[in-house]
């Protein structure tokens, strides 16, 4: 893996929402040089859900463009090569997926579902926040792998690692 391009992950979800778009949109905002991040789900609601965008627009992440769709959209001619798909729900990991061109490295990265949540508005907000804190964190160690030096599987075994690791309490 040769670290002088751009890499396209895309990050998979059922209802393609939440938390799959979280990921889109951080990744894109802290390593739009080195990456180029996507989002789908298996069965997508259609909507992002408003939470999410606020939760972005709070971390000072542009919301512009995100939309929830199928993973379809990256299955024909004309989809961008990926190099990762990395699922964030449950759910997704458990279906089967399409098979990519390329042969993408692919790990699954389970987050609580922030849709599911139940609870005041004040914690919802809270629990939206955490969960963005938990993608952000993944994401940041993702982003400082030496890829290169990696090969395709240590890399695997590294996004595979990163996906066991218990998220930090919030404080």
């Amino acid at each position: 893996m040769s670290e002088k391009r751009l890499f396209n992950v895309l990050f998979l979800c059922t209802g393609n929402s939440c938390r799959s778009i979280l990921a889109e949109a951080y990744l894109n905002h802290a390593a739009g040089d080195r990456f180029k991040a996507y989002s789908a789900g298996s069965r997508p609601k259609g909507r992002v859900h408003p939470r999410a965008l606020e939760t972005l627009r709070l971390a000072g992440i542009a919301v512009e463009g995100l939309s929830s769709k199928s993973w379809e959209a990256f299955e024909g001619p004309g989809a961008p090569e990926i190099d990762f798909v990395i699922t964030t729900c449950d759910n997704a990991a458990n279906e089967v997926c399409p098979i990519w061109p390329g042969h993408p490295v692919s790990a699954h990265w389970p987050f609580p579902d922030p849709d599911a949540f139940e609870g005041s508005e004040t914690e919802t907000k809270a629990h939206f926040l955490d969960v963005f804190r938990q993608i952000r964190t993944r994401i940041d160690i993702f982003t400082s792998l030496p890829l290169a030096s990696l090969g395709r599987t240590g890399v695997k075994e590294r996004l595979d690692e990163i996906g066991k690791t218990a998220p930090a309490p919030s404080l």
